[in-house]
């Protein structure tokens, strides 16, 4: 309920309901009515204030990041498209889909065809009108191989769009009941003319133009002034991302007052950061997960002996209380959590068991020691983590070698690119979404090379599936595909621990679907005045 609460004040104090339906929802909750008097008294006197810059120290930029949204990789680009970037829809605290540049979304009966109303009168940073023509572009450009979108792997059941006056129509190949969340993909910023021209330019119709472009180092963006939602976005005059990836120096520059807001808090020093005076740590439970990625197609990892003797040697209770300190839940080896609907509680959860590792390792015919690549930008912990996964190997005579790379080129030159190594994901709105973003042979993102006919056929087959029971058995058999034969580990599933200098900033709202806001913490909230 807490959570839901600290919504609804925080949907008060932006002005987004009416005080009548405060008092309706909070006593929906249960909350007396002299509680859901005084919160309200608070909520509504918490309006946005105009006015200043917003710092954040983030985590997660490199020199190599572009502005181009379809390479929108780690968390420093992420945060920043949702600053410029406009999109057709946007997820919402409570799960559901808000419409943005697509006014009305509505489904042929077999959820085959799609037509999305555009909203009249958004404006470009360029000037320019946003038309249906442009939608019809961004998405024949994310789903084109060529463009490298970390999209793709969602788009790849699109057979035609075209634009027919002020709607776009969306044919897909298989019938996906989903399609809404799928337009809500961070990659899917709305560009003039789709970005096809010059992608990497940085113009779309976000409450923020770009004025500051300096990768691994500065991002800045000023309040744009003909912003369809300037009411409730844009509120700063300018906003600023400093890139910080070393984690004390960004809780310094927290403490010392040169940001207001950071990004992924380790937890082995949230107790501290809490006794701190004018910071409040924002910390709230998702879909986002910390694996070991395997490639399965790659020597040792090819062989699924070896595979599930590394699984099987993951001690995944050590691990979330040593590296999260409790701000998570474990995993089972495959991306999906309770925060998902359709989620099967009856999957048995895998335990630490050395003698099976053992056994499991013997088999595979290995010999030798196996390399673990990791990285302090991977995920918060990420070196401790690897470090301690050396241990709980060993005790099954498996020999792992940690290699710690450098952040700046992680995500450029590691992830994705070799055999064995640590990453973060955030998670998907659905199944299906997550399942098409980073495990579907075709996908741009299949960072396991997990690449299984059997399991795409079973992907397709559930998009199509209106029966959310069939359906449910469907994801059940994915999750124990991949759990079983996969090249996923999955110790963890995280919290998302940001912190805020709780007297300068206000308008914070707990989002489950990503740090900071789901990333639009740097344009919602405001500086006290």
């Amino acid at each position: 309920m807490q959570t839901e609460l600290d919504h609804l004040t925080a949907l008060a104090g932006k002005g987004r309901i009416s005080r009548r339906d405060f008092l309706g929802r909070a006593a929906a909750l249960g909350v007396s009515a002299a509680l859901a008097t005084t919160l309200a008294g608070k909520a509504f006197a918490a309006s946005p204030v105009k006015g200043g810059i917003i710092r954040a120290g983030l985590q997660g930029g490199e020199s190599t990041n572009s502005l181009d949204p379809a390479l929108n990789l780690s968390q420093v680009t992420y945060n920043f498209c949702k600053q410029w970037g406009e999109f057709l829809v946007r997820l919402t605290p409570d799960g559901g889909v808000e419409n943005l540049i697509a006014e009305e979304i509505g489904a042929s009966a077999d959820a085959k065809t799609w037509t999305m109303k555009i909203r009249g009168g958004i404006e470009f940073h360029n000037g320019k009108t946003v038309t249906a023509e442009d939608v019809v572009a961004t998405l024949e450009r994310h789903a084109d191989e060529k463009s490298k979108s970390g999209a793709l792997g969602v788009l790849k059941n699109i057979k035609t769009i075209k634009a027919s006056g002020k709607e776009v129509v969306v044919t897909l190949g298989d019938a996906d009941a989903d399609f809404p969340y799928l337009m809500a993909d961070y990659h899917l910023v709305i560009q003039p003319s789709g970005g096809k021209d010059n992608p990497n330019a940085g113009i779309s119709a976000g409450p923020y133009k770009v004025v500051v472009n300096q990768p691994g180092v500065k991002h800045g963006g000023e309040r744009f002034a003909n912003y369809w939602r300037s009411d409730k976005a844009g509120h700063a005059d300018r906003i600023e991302i400093v890139v910080i990836n070393d984690p004390t120096a960004r809780l310094a520059a927290l403490q010392g007052g040169q940001v207001h807001l950071i990004n992924r808090v380790e937890p082995k020093v949230v107790d501290l950061v809490k006794r701190m005076p004018g910071v409040r740590i924002e910390n709230v439970a998702g879909r986002g997960y910390y694996p070991f990625n395997m490639f399965c197609d790659t020597a040792p990892f090819d062989n699924n002996d070896l595979r599930m003797a590394l699984k099987l040697a993951m001690d995944r209770e050590e691990m979330l209380d040593k590296i999260l300190r409790g701000y998570g839940s474990v995993g089972n080896d495959f991306p999906i959590n309770e925060a998902y609907p359709l989620f099967s509680a009856d999957i048995e959860q895998r335990k630490f068991d050395p003698e099976k590792a053992a056994a499991a390792y013997k088999k595979s015919g290995h010999s030798g020691s196996i390399l673990l690549r990791t990285s302090d930008v991977a995920f918060p912990g990420a070196v401790d983590a690897a470090q301690l996964y050396q241990q709980s190997c060993a005790k099954a005579g498996i020999k792992i070698e940690i290699k710690r790379e450098p952040g700046d080129g992680y995500w450029s030159e590691v992830w994705n690119k070799q055999p064995f190594s640590l990453s973060y994901w955030g998670g998907r709105p659905t199944q299906g979404q997550m399942y098409s973003t980073g495990y579907l042979s075709t996908a741009d993102w299949n960072d396991t090379r997990f690449k299984r006919p059997e399991f795409d056929k079973m992907l397709y087959t559930a998009r199509a599936e209106l029966d959310q029971a069939k359906r449910k058995a469907i994801y059940r058999d994915m999750a124990m595909l991949m759990r079983d034969e996969g090249g996923l580990i999955v110790p963890f599933f995280n919290q998302f621990v940001d912190a805020a200098n709780t007297k300068k900033v206000s308008g914070w709202v707990k989002n489950p679907n990503g740090e900071m806001m789901d990333g639009y913490a740097l344009c919602e909230c405001w500086l006290n005045a």
